[in-house]
């Protein structure tokens, strides 16, 4: 597995961890990951093919096996990106379900950064997307 492999690996394990995938979050998938290199360089096709191999991983293996493998291909750097990444995907449609926040917890002691800084990340994304305007 390549790096970019593992990364869109983690985004869609954290789309897919509470066994809804909605339209909004597709979206934010896609937003997430299309700007980032090499993503934005690939075809649709490309980024097809991607998906469709990760969806098959992810149904025959399950999620952890799939994010345990795709954290041990990224960096320290890279594995602080696809936390807060997959926090800003699970934040995708407002309403963060149990499932979501215990894959956040455990990718995060998964990683190969002290825990202050994973739950740094998780603080700073729920805190970017918290609603504190509404009444």
């Amino acid at each position: 597995m390549t790096p970019a492999e593992a990364f869109a690996a983690v985004a869609l394990v954290a789309v897919a961890c509470d066994g809804v995938l909605d339209r909004e979050e597709a979206r934010a998938l896609r937003g997430q990951l299309e700007p980032r290199t090499p993503f934005r360089d690939q075809s649709e096709s490309v980024m097809g093919e991607l998906f469709d191999g990760l969806l098959r991983t992810l149904r025959t293996k399950g999620a952890d096996p799939l994010l345990a493998e795709a954290l041990g291909h990224l960096t320290p750097d890279q594995q602080e990106t696809a936390l807060a990444m997959a926090a800003q995907l699970v934040h995708a449609d407002r309403v963060v379900e149990p499932a979501e926040r215990e894959l956040l917890e455990h990718m995060a002691n998964q990683l190969s950064v002290p825990a202050e800084r994973s739950q740094q990340i998780l603080d700073v994304i729920a805190v970017l997307n918290r609603d504190s305007l509404a009444p």
